[in-house]
């Protein structure tokens, strides 16, 4: 469909992917916080406390996927929006503001239940406004203010950070102001960008396709006559009417697990998995370690974590143009099998403590392989591949996989790093990016297909 109320439909869909600003910044800052506050609280040499700190907030990511499917279809969609903002901006707050480490953790679980409750909802809600043929591209703006938020943090934490003299100890850090507040500036930056989603989600409306399925008709037309006019509006109610069963209840776990979903479950929670198993993002999380590995200073550390972002960026638009005409399984292909290559490189490198430039460039072509296939693809895939009543269940189910995997990923890397080298923790993840490219071959694609047509397709 062409004849789409263009501005209407981007306005609605940015605000929704603001959520996934948030998370990019929330998720990522703590990388460039990192070598101060372990300084500040005193845990430089404590790997235990090290791992929990950056993968706490994973934890809470748990929480919020869990319960972002069953509010969201009870609440609807554009509540739970809000009270992601709302919780994105007290933890901004909080945790630059708390100097006992355990009060540190708690404002970064919380941060962790807004990532968690917006990770999915903000592709979902997307998926259920945009019009079939730019689908692909609109649920991939999500993933664009997800890198974005990324890059905001990454030049936040360079600008924000005093250069850092090589003659400096580690006391001299913890002693300067970026071991005293740098650091908490870096979290508070957050907040300006939360109270702003905040606001604008005052003026989105709801799904219709979650009013469609709480029977609420009438309302679901007026917002799909305002996305394509009135004739566009009739059409997508029968579909609607068609596949979805209305009522105060949605699909539950019992529904999402029963014999006619299982398959394409499986589907949507291997990509969620994978996405986080292929290591890529521990690229973000960890990047101060292996930029040093490959032998740069702490100074220099910041600004090359910022070329990666600006890669990320860059790529993420390749995926954008590309998702509609490429389709979304060629594109997951072409991630797998590129990141698997530049892996067993990077380790075969990491091996024979090759150093300098040459590491950069592979590590950036790891982040741009990813950022125009897995990073994107795999929520725009999870946003289209469940039936109506089921989405929101479904969606919190995978993006609870998500987490999971992403915090045994984030957890696990100090350690295989610690006991393998990086050579040994890359060359690991490049065999799970071979195991996942032959997963990925029985992909089915969902290029150009409404979401009720897959519906139809897909549950058999």
């Amino acid at each position: 469909m062409k004849n789409y109320n263009k501005k209407f439909v981007y306005f609605i869909c940015l605000v929704s992917a603001m959520g996934g600003l948030l998370f990019g910044y929330d998720w990522v800052v703590i990388g460039g916080a990192k070598p101060f506050y372990e300084l500040y609280f005193d845990i430089a040499d404590i790997p235990t406390m090290q791992g929990l700190a950056m993968s706490v907030a994973l934890l809470g990511c748990l929480i919020g996927a869990m319960l972002s499917g069953v509010l969201a279809d009870r609440y609807g969609r554009k509540p739970l929006l809000m009270v992601s903002a709302i919780i994105f901006l007290v933890s901004a707050y909080a945790t630059g503001a708390f100097s006992v480490f355990s009060w540190f953790l708690i404002a970064r679980f919380l941060g962790g239940i807004g990532i968690g409750i917006a990770s999915g909802l903000s592709p979902m809600y997307i998926a259920e406004v945009s019009p079939t043929s730019i689908r692909g591209k609109l649920v991939s703006l999500n993933q664009l203010t997800i890198v974005l938020g990324i890059l905001g943090a990454q030049i936040a934490n360079w600008l924000i950070a005093d250069p850092i003299p090589a003659d400096f100890t580690s006391a001299d850090i913890a002693a300067s102001w970026n071991g005293q507040m740098g650091w908490r500036w870096m979290f508070w930056g957050a907040a300006f960008p939360a109270a702003l989603f905040l606001l604008l989600t005052c003026f989105i409306p709801e799904s219709p396709r979650w009013l469609a399925m709480k029977d609420r008709k009438k309302k679901a037309e007026n917002i799909l006559c305002r996305i394509g006019g009135q004739s566009y509006a009739e059409q997508e109610l029968r579909l609607l009417q068609a596949t979805t069963v209305t009522g105060k209840n949605g699909g539950g776990l019992r529904l999402l697990f029963s014999r006619p979903y299982r398959k394409v479950l499986i589907f949507g929670i291997v990509i969620a998995v994978f996405q986080q198993w292929c290591g890529t993002n521990v690229i973000f999380n960890y990047a101060q370690e292996i930029f040093q590995s490959a032998g740069y200073s702490l100074g220099d550390v910041l600004f090359n974590i910022v070329i990666t972002g600006v890669a990320n960026v860059i790529f993420t638009f390749v995926a954008i143009y590309t998702v509609e005409r490429l389709g979304r399984r060629a594109l997951m292909l072409i991630g797998a099998g590129g990141l698997a290559g530049i892996y067993l490189i990077l380790g075969t490198c990491y091996f024979f403590q090759v150093s300098g430039f040459f590491m950069i460039v592979l590590v950036v072509m790891a982040i741009a392989c990813y950022a125009m296939s897995l990073g994107p693809i795999t929520w725009v895939l999870l946003a289209e591949i469940f039936p109506n009543r089921i989405r929101a269940v479904a969606m919190a189910t995978c993006t609870f996989a998500l987490w999971v995997a992403s915090f045994i990923l984030t957890y696990t890397f100090p350690l295989l790093n610690s006991f393998l080298g990086s050579s040994g923790t890359f060359w690991i993840y490049g065999l799970i990016c071979i195991a996942g490219f032959w997963f990925l071959r029985k992909l089915p694609e969902t290029k150009g297909k409404s979401l009720e047509a897959l519906e139809k397709e897909l549950i058999k």
